[in-house]
């Protein structure tokens, strides 16, 4: 392991959220909010927003805020220093970089510039606000969760939401499976259990949280930074957390399990969340940089392909069906999983056919790989994966419902799907949206574009069907033509004097 000397201030400056924020603000991806405002104002500023939200003074105490960092791909490709088409290759890439762990002193540590225990770690201190009419209460919506496993001494991380139960208690969701769930209640009989949240962190660590690999997961932070990642203790656990990060908040699950009211919710599917029974957090420390800069996240409403959840949730659905198709197919080309379905829902793979059934293979393989897939759409190449209109034009003219529509039932499946009514399996779709194999160059299935003019030169209409059958097009080019009209005379001509006829895609041709 490096040792701490080997990171300098200003790799403790290159991950930090605020910088990230500058960079949007350069971009022209940020709106920034100078005029002091209350909790109360923020979800007007927030809620919808094409861009990410800068607010320098909200609430009493004047604290900074931002929020939707992770709403659209564009920033997510800023964040990994790619094109947005480019980063899930740029994320598998990355993943397979050996992670290098620094351990700091807490006296070099910004996330522990500011120590607060006891008395003053006071969770109602954060500005944390109701982000949705119906919720339980405020809620600290971007809370990287950092747990260690007793059985393996791994970490495990993940994204949770927090509810603001008073100034040192606070409700977690942990109902939905779950690695962090799986590891609480194996140990939960063995007294309180640490864990820390990170509040305010680059992008590319909330990527790393949303990602389930078997491996140490604080490793996967270091990995996609494609970095070296400073960590430190934290001051009432042997957890180990960013460095770099804004706020830390520490504490631990008591041991009484799913006990107490948890929500309602806006929920990452555009709907509420029910009232819950879960586990209780407890603070004991929050820990902070001078300047630091709170984060929330965009979660629920209708503007879902906005929200931080769902844009993150996409690129971990493409990442994990790329890994699938990799063995179900010869050729696959593109993933895309669409933020409005929550980024996990509606899938639209791009693949060229080698062999008959290939499509199916990649339903099959998307549809099985990920319980929360739930359509699966399949295009041939020409096909733009991105573009709603293309695939509604595809759905309409190459899909047959009696022949090209795959179901299957009894599938596990997201219990947070509010079209399930209380069932606890559900249905998944296959669109076959691919011409038949075998069936490409008929000209009924071709697509029309504008004309090139394109081809080889001829001194006449007569020389140029000489050579061979020719389209309009064709002979538009052979004689250079600005007009077309002289040709549809000189046509006519051969019509009468050379018996001129048509093939079966409409070209000419002498008789």
């Amino acid at each position: 392991m490096p040792g701490q000397d080997s990171i300098s201030d200003d790799d403790l400056e290159r991950f930090r959220l605020r910088r990230f924020v500058e960079t949007l603000s350069m971009a022209g991806e940020l709106t920034t909010h100078d005029a002091p405002c209350d909790l109360v104002d923020l979800p007007e500023l927030i809620d919808g927003q094409a861009k990410a939200v800068h607010v320098t003074s909200v609430g009493a105490d004047a604290q900074e805020l931002v929020a939707n960092v992770c709403g659209s791909r564009s920033r997510l490709a800023m964040a990994f220093g790619v094109a947005p088409d480019k980063v899930r290759e740029e994320v598998q890439r990355r993943l397979r970089l050996a992670p290098e762990i620094v351990e700091m002193d807490s006296a070099r540590a910004p996330v522990q510039q500011v120590v607060l225990r006891g008395e003053k770690a006071d969770l109602t201190r954060l500005p944390a606000h109701l982000q949705h009419g119906a919720d339980g209460a405020p809620y600290i919506s971007a809370g990287i969760d950092f747990v260690v496993d007793p059985r393996t001494g791994m970490t495990n991380s993940g994204i949770r939401r927090l509810m603001l139960r008073g100034p040192r208690e606070a409700g977690i969701d942990l109902v939905s499976p779950s690695d962090f769930r799986a590891i609480y209640e194996a140990n939960v009989k063995d007294g309180p259990f640490p864990v820390a949240f990170v509040v305010g962190a680059h992008p590319i660590d909330y990527m790393a949280a949303m990602m389930r690999v078997p491996v140490d997961e604080l490793g996967l932070v270091s990995s996609l930074r494609a970095a070296p990642l400073p960590v430190v203790k934290c001051v009432t656990n042997d957890i180990r957390v960013p460095a770099d990060a804004e706020y830390v908040i520490e504490g631990y699950l008591d041991e009484r399990g799913h006990v107490e009211p948890e929500g309602p919710f806006g929920e990452f599917l555009g709907y509420y969340g029910a009232l819950k029974r879960n586990p209780v957090f407890h603070v004991t420390a929050i820990t902070h940089r001078r300047d630091a800069l709170f984060q929330c996240m965009s979660i629920g409403g209708r503007a879902m392909s906005r929200t931080d959840t769902a844009q993150l949730n996409a690129i971990r659905t493409e990442v994990m069906v790329w890994r699938a198709l990799e063995t179900a197919v010869r050729e696959p080309l593109g993933v895309y999983a669409t933020g409005s379905s929550g980024g996990m829902f509606n899938v639209r793979i791009s693949l060229r056919q080698r062999v008959p059934g290939e499509a199916r293979n990649a339903i099959a393989a998307a549809l099985g790989c990920l319980g929360n897939i739930k359509n699966v759409f399949v295009v041939d190449p020409d096909i733009d994966i991105y573009s709603d209109e293309q695939i509604d034009w595809t759905l309409a003219t190459r899909f047959q419902p009696d022949r090209d529509l795959v179901i299957l039932s009894g599938m596990r499946t997201l219990p947070l799907d509010p079209s399930l009514a209380d069932a606890r399996v559900g249905g998944k779709a296959g669109y076959d949206l691919t011409w038949p194999f075998g069936s490409g160059g008929r000209l009924d299935m071709s697509v029309p574009e504008a004309p090139r003019f394109e081809g080889a030169r001829f001194p006449s209409v007569e020389a140029a069907l000489a050579h061979g059958p020719k389209s309009f097009e064709d002979l538009m080019a052979a004689m250079g033509s600005r007009d077309g009209r002289e040709i549809v005379r000189v046509l006519d001509q051969l019509r009468q004097s050379r018996g001129l006829t048509r093939d079966a895609r409409g070209h000419y041709l002498l008789g």
